[in-house]
């Protein structure tokens, strides 16, 4: 469920960017039940084009309808989607990331998945970007099927046009290399080129010619017309960085054959950033990442990205546990709807029965079922526990069993802070926690608030069942240990029980065991 801070939505996840990588990280955060929200600026780099290409299964898919299916897919999982400008990030005090809009609305984020692509940065020939991704191409692999045999035109614009010529020479006889900004290809490259039979043309393009809303010729600055059916150009691929440098991350340069072609965001194989919390993938971190690599970019991320949180999570599991605090047992009850029977202990049964009812302190009293048996006995109870969220259920059983105007539930960390009053009944039945509790000092003062008269009633475990191998830092002493840490005058109490007794008890597999447990019962003397 999305938290809220302060006035801003709190998710585990945020993804700025809706592409193939940022949908299919999302999806796959999703899937692994993340809190994950999607920001989506609209503006995908292929949305000229008019099909998707190399995509198993999803083979000349218009670009549109893939990502369409990729957010029905996300949403369906419960992951969120807006629509939204994302023009910066921060990462204030309390360790999250504040991630601003351009409409002015912000919401925060454990960790940052940045999708946002690059950028193509086109030569300045008039008429080149309106045919972009239609009949003026880049990747052969992605649209060189289309345009097979076809006449072709490779405008250049750096060294690596040669490389760019010879390689669409595979879909197409007909290859014209225009030189347009670069020198005449000699020596050597000049008989690759002549070996594969492709034309060069020299001087500088000027325009495209256009018919019938087709590409029919290029137009050179000198007036001449050479006949056409598709030019590819190679741009310069520039990373949408901005989001990602109001965080200090800067790009980098990538380089091919020596030449600069473009910029990206560096990152380790994990797609994690120098900026922890920060991943990238997709284009923004690969720029020859074609549409099924950059899925598999998000997919392979977003499971790094899990992987991480699920150590932080692990972690102050291990720091609430070693504490034994209210985090902990609040985690331990979130973890499911009920996690004890809802039955009154056996022990508190046998010994109180017979008692006349009054005021009664129930200490640990979890999801409240002894505090619930002790109110319809006719007990006025006072149930204390730790955890705020078993609290919470406990009242909620207690009004369901009509005894709701018999409990006070009081939250409290008995290691700080104990309930007022004195009581006809002191209950600490299984008040075994993990971590360093002060149980003894807990015990003597619960001896204290039993009034003249009145009884407390103390069970503990002998040992752990054998399916359980996780308590071996928990101290569970002997009922006569308890009582010698009590330190009760002999004049004042009267010890009314105090052994060890067995129970049987059904283990996760089914089968049933004996264990050990142990009561001591004390009467404080008129």
């Amino acid at each position: 469920m999305t938290e809220k801070t302060g006035d801003d939505p709190r998710y585990e996840v945020v993804v700025i960017g809706g592409g193939a990588a940022g949908l299919s990280g999302a999806l796959t955060l999703a899937r692994a039940r993340r809190d994950v929200l999607v920001i989506d600026a609209g503006r995908p780099r292929n949305a000229p084009a008019g099909h998707v290409h190399m995509y198993l299964a999803r083979e000349g898919m218009p670009p549109d309808q893939l990502l369409a299916r990729g957010r029905a897919e996300v949403t369906g999982y419960g992951g969120q989607i807006i629509t939204g400008t994302v023009v910066s990030a921060e990462q204030p005090d309390d360790g999250d990331f504040r991630i601003s809009l351009a409409d002015g609305s912000a919401v925060r984020a454990g960790r940052l998945l940045v999708t946002t692509g690059l950028i193509d940065e086109l030569p300045e020939i008039p008429g080149l970007a309106e045919r972009w991704g239609r009949d003026v191409l880049h990747c052969p692999y992605c649209h060189g099927w289309e345009v097979r045999d076809r006449a072709i035109g490779v405008v250049g614009t750096g060294p690596l046009s040669v490389h760019q010529a010879l390689l669409w020479r595979q879909w197409s006889p007909d290859v014209t290399l225009f030189t347009h900004t670069t020198a005449a290809p000699e020596g050597e490259e000049g008989e690759r080129l002549a070996a594969r039979d492709i034309t060069v043309v020299e001087g500088p393009v000027a325009g495209l010619q256009v018919t019938d809303d087709r590409l029919t010729g290029v137009r050179l600055a000198s007036g001449q017309l050479i006949p056409r059916d598709a030019i590819t150009v190679a741009p310069r691929l520039t990373a949408r960085a901005d989001v990602a440098a109001s965080l200090g991350l800067k790009t980098s340069e990538q380089e091919m054959g020596g030449h600069v072609i473009g910029t990206y965001l560096a990152a380790d194989p994990t797609g994690a950033t120098s900026v922890p919390g920060v991943w990238v993938a997709g284009n923004v971190a690969n720029l020859m990442e074609q549409v099924i690599g950059a899925a598999a970019a998000g997919v392979r991320v977003a499971a790094a990205i899990n992987a991480d949180l699920i150590e932080e999570e692990t972690r102050r599991a291990v720091e609430a546990r070693r504490q034994g605090g209210q985090e902990f047992w609040d985690a331990r009850y979130r973890e499911s709807e009920r996690i004890w029977s809802g039955n009154p202990n056996t022990v508190l049964v046998r010994e109180v029965s017979g008692l006349e009812p009054g005021r009664a302190l129930d200490l640990g009293s979890g999801e409240g079922g002894d505090a619930i048996w002790l109110a319809r006995q006719g007990w006025r109870v006072t149930a204390v526990d730790i955890s705020g969220v078993a609290l919470e259920r406990a009242a909620r059983h207690a009004e369901e069993a009509g005894v709701a105007d018999r409990i006070d539930w009081q939250r409290h960390d008995l290691a700080t802070s104990f309930p007022q009053g004195e009581f006809e009944l002191v209950s600490a039945q299984f008040l075994h926690t993990l971590g360093d509790m002060p149980r003894e000092e807990i015990l003597r003062t619960a001896a204290s608030a039993v009034a003249r008269g009145g009884v407390l009633l103390i069970a503990g475990h002998a040992g752990f069942p054998p399916w359980d191998h996780d308590h071996a830092d928990v101290l569970l002493p002997t009922p006569q240990e308890v009582l010698a840490e009590l330190h009760l005058p002999r004049d004042e109490w009267e010890v009314q029980l105090c052994a060890e007794h067995e129970r049987t008890q059904t283990g996760p597999d089914g089968r049933s065991v004996t264990r050990t447990d142990n009561a001591l019962k004390v009467r404080r003397l008129d």
